[in-house]
Order: structure tokens, then sequence, then C-alpha cells
């Protein structure tokens, strides 16, 4: 778990160091949106090397809707993405899947800092399925909620930290990922599971060079109530090399430990040609 905290603290301390100065937000509502979809294909025809035909497809939609009035910024981000693999001779396989929405709102304190408010909500559209083919997941079975009032540092939409001391957790499962022992958490029986704890999220966006963009999103949460030494660690990272208008090279990469859903780091890596649609 040290290995954990350390991550953390490195990411937050690269998103401090690298902090650039911005203009003053606009007053009102700034909305912007992506929409990626990512091909990766590989075809064999008599290649005595060897190899097996697969393609793979990850449709993306990344949306921001901020609001700033005075002394008040809200913050809204919505993140979707879903994705298959096909490789000859077997069953599509899905290689991504999630849909998260996350609403930040804060009053400035001082300089920099903000009263905050927070709510995250995290779920999947689809079934998921272990290796011998049990369905383990499907849509809001889990099901992540949670909120909690904190301080925001934020410095602009592309750099900002949130820190909610006292934040509630809720789990959600269909009782029958429960009907024979625990499912993420929730025991045997019950379909929610209730945490109190503290959250930490950090976002940092910035431009490495030329038509090389990088969005970074780091969220923490470790529960008072049960092994608080558990750090909850969920971090993206999206790489945006863009070619032209519609057309960049993305790579998407996704860490996460929880131990109750894994005893052990879950790691998720896409790279591919990616058509872009901006709005």
């Amino acid at each position: 778990m040290k290995k954990v905290i350390l991550l953390a603290v490195f990411v937050l301390s690269c998103t401090l160091t690298f902090a650039q100065e911005t203009k003053e937000p606009k007053k009102g509502w700034t909305k912007k949106g992506n929409i990626s979809f990512l091909l990766n294909q590989s075809a064999f025809n008599n290649w005595t090397a060897g190899g097996i035909n697969n393609v793979a497809g990850n449709l993306g939609l990344n949306y921001d809707f901020n609001y700033v009035n005075g002394d008040l910024t809200w913050d809204n981000k919505i993140i979707a993405a879903y994705g298959i693999t096909k490789i000859k001779g077997s069953d599509q396989e899905k290689t991504d899947d999630r849909f998260e929405f996350n609403s930040l709102v804060g009053k400035k304190a001082k300089g920099y800092w903000y009263y905050s408010a927070f709510v995250n909500f995290k779920t999947q559209f689809d079934s998921g399925f272990d290796s011998s083919d049990t369905k383990t997941s499907h849509f809001f079975s889990p099901a992540y909620l949670q909120f909690g009032p904190g301080m925001l540092w934020k410095k602009s939409d592309n750099l900002k930290v949130n820190i909610a001391p006292a934040t509630a957790r809720f789990i959600f499962v269909h009782d029958h990922f429960t009907a024979t022992g625990s499912s993420f958490g929730v025991e045997m029986g019950d379909t929610s599971r209730f945490e109190f704890g503290a959250a930490v999220g950090a976002y940092y966006k910035l431009n490495i060079m030329e038509n090389v963009s990088m969005e970074n999103i780091l969220n923490l949460y470790t529960n008072y109530l049960e092994d608080p030494q558990n750090v909850d660690l969920d971090y993206t990272m999206n790489l945006v090399m863009k070619i032209n208008k519609y057309l960049s090279a993305n790579l998407a990469f996704q860490t996460i430990y929880d131990d109750n859903a894994f005893k052990g780091f879950q790691t998720r890596e896409v790279f591919g040609l990616g058509v872009n649609y901006g709005f």
C-alpha cells in the first residue's frame, strides 16, 4: 500500500510542479466535448510466421460543461467508453466499458481555494464475465456513488485538486451477485454497502508539445469504517497526438486498486488511430 500512496503523492506533486499561469475564466457556461473512435486491426493471409486475424474498436465520449459566476464555480464531466475485440475463431469480447459522471461545485474562500462539494457516480453499460464464462457484473452492478463537502484548490479548468475528508460512499449490486457470497465488497444477501471516509480527486491537462496533449485524472479513497490503510486508487491518463482536425493517435492508460473488487492492481491500456469529432 505504500507504493499506492507514493504514486498518488508523485502524481499530485507533478500536477503542482508543472502548473502554468492561466487566464481568468469567462463568466457563464463553457461547454466542450469530444467523441472518438479507435480502431485496431490485423489480417494475415498465407503468413508463414503465423498470426490470427483480429479487429478491435473503442468508442468514447468526453464532455465537460462548466459554469463560472463571480466567486462560484461549478464543473461537470461525463466520461463514457465501450470497446470490443474479435479474434477469428473466438467470440467477441469486451475490452472497455465505463460510464462516469463528476460534478464539483465551489465557492471561493481565498486565492485559489474554494469551499466545495462533489458528487461522483460510476457504473458500466454491459455484462462482464470471468474466465469460466460466468457473469460477474452488468449495468448498475456494480455502481458507485460518492459525495461530500471539502476544499478545492483550482487554478483553472485544467488544473484542480479537491480534498473531501467527510465522504459518503455507496456500492450497489444486484442480489443475484450476492446470493452465494460477497461481491465488490457487498455482503452476501445484500444489495448495497455504505462506507464513510476521505476522498481526493485531482485533474491536470497539459499540452506537452504542439498537437500533443495529456489528460490526467486521479481519484483516491479511504474507508474510515474498515481497513482505512487500504487506499483505493483510480488513475487514468489520456494522451492525444493530433494529426489533423479529425484524426489522431490516442493512448489511454488506466490503473485501479480496489481490494473489494480484486486483490491487486487492475490495468488497462488502449492505443490506436482515432477518428475524433469535437463539439
